[in-house]
C-alpha cells in the first residue's frame, strides 16, 4: 500500500493510528532544547539524572522503574513522570499537529505525555487510560469525558460512542496522574488486559476487525509487544501496517506472525505523502543536547 493510501485510510477511519515513542523524537524542551525522554533508554537516563544504570536495568524502562520503586517507593516514579510530562514546556511533534488536523476517531498512544490530548483539546472526546495495582475492582482502566474545556470521570454506560476515543494504555499526568511504569504495574495490567478487564465494553466491540497503522514503534522488547498484542486483539486481516526502517529479523518474524506489513519509511514520509507541512517549531533542538534530567 502506498503512503498516500495509508494516510487517506486513516482520515476515513479505516486505519487506527497506534503511536509509539518514535513519534516524539522531534520534541524538545522550549527553554533548553533538551529532547523529550520517550523511548526506554532516554527514560532510564532521565530518571537516573543522566547516568546509565546497570546493564540488567538498562534493558527496559519497566525494569529500571521497578528498581527505583523498590528503593524509593512507587511515588518516586510517579513524581518523575509527572515532572517530565506534566510540568515542562515541550515543542510539538509534527505527527501530533497532523493528527490535530485530521482528528481520527480512535487513536492508541503508548506514550505517557499529553501531546495527543492537546491535539484534541478543542473538541469533546473520551479518554481511556490504563491503571494497575488497585483494590476494589477488576477493571484496569479509567474513563474521562472531555467537554471541550475540562475532564470529568464517567462510567462505561455514560460514554458517547460518537465522540473520538483516545486510548493511552500506559497513562498520562492529565487530568490526574495514572501510569503503568514498573514491572509490577505491567504484570498486573497485562494480566487483566488478557483477561478482558483492561478495556471498556464499547471499545472491545469497536475494535473487532479493525486495522492499524503503527508509527514510531520498535518491536524488539517483549513488554511493548505484549501490550500491542492484547490491545489489537480481534484485529482484521491483515492487522495493519508499520512504518519502520532497518527492521531486525526478530521484528520481521513478529510482524509476520501478527500479519503486520512492514513499510520501510519514516513518519516524515507519511506526512509528506499526505501533503502536510508541519508548523515551524517554536525552538530548534539545541546542538548536542542530551537527555539529562532531574531525578525523582
Amino acid at each position: 500500500m502506498e503512503l498516500s493510501d495509508l494516510a487517506a485510510a486513516m482520515r476515513r477511519g479505516d486505519l487506527i493510528p497506534y503511536l509509539g515513542p518514535g513519534v516524539l523524537a522531534p520534541v524538545v524542551e522550549r527553554e533548553t532544547g533538551t529532547p523529550m525522554p520517550a523511548d526506554s533508554d532516554s527514560l532510564i537516563l532521565a530518571m537516573n539524572k543522566g547516568r546509565p544504570m546497570s546493564k540488567r536495568l538498562m534493558w527496559e524502562f519497566p525494569r529500571a522503574a521497578m528498581d527505583v520503586e523498590l528503593k524509593r517507593g512507587r511515588s518516586a516514579v510517579t513524581r518523575f513522570l509527572d515532572h517530565t510530562y506534566g510540568k515542562r514546556d515541550w515543542t510539538r511533534a509534527p505527527l501530533h499537529d497532523w493528527l490535530a488536523e485530521r482528528a481520527p476517531h480512535y487513536v492508541i498512544d503508548i506514550n505517557r505525555d499529553t501531546q495527543l490530548q492537546d491535539s484534541y483539546a478543542d473538541r469533546p472526546h473520551t479518554l481511556i487510560r490504563g491503571i494497575a495495582r488497585i483494590a476494589g475492582t477488576d477493571d484496569r482502566f479509567r474513563l474521562h469525558a472531555y467537554d471541550g474545556e475540562r475532564y470529568r470521570e464517567v462510567a462505561q454506560d455514560a460514554v458517547d460512542p460518537a465522540l473520538p476515543i483516545l486510548f493511552k494504555p500506559l497513562g498520562s499526568p492529565r487530568p490526574d496522574a495514572t501510569y503503568i511504569a514498573s514491572d509490577a504495574d505491567f504484570v498486573d495490567y497485562l494480566t487483566e488486559l488478557m483477561g478482558g478487564f483492561g478495556l471498556p465494553r464499547f471499545l472491545k466491540e469497536y475494535r473487532v476487525g479493525r486495522q492499524y497503522l503503527f508509527l514510531g514503534l520498535r518491536l524488539t522488547r517483549d513488554t511493548e509487544r505484549m501490550v500491542l498484542s492484547d490491545v489489537i486483539h480481534a484485529a482484521g486481516e491483515p492487522a495493519g501496517w508499520i512504518l519502520m526502517t532497518d527492521p531486525t529479523e526478530k521484528e520481521r518474524r513478529y510482524c509476520a506472525k501478527k500479519t503486520i506489513e512492514i513499510i520501510e519509511a519514516e513518519i516524515e514520509d507519511l506526512l509528506a505523502a499526505d501533503g502536510f507541512t508541519a508548523p515551524a517549531s517554536a525552538t530548534a533542538q539545541a546542538a548536542g543536547a542530551g537527555a539529562t534530567e532531574v531525578g525523582c
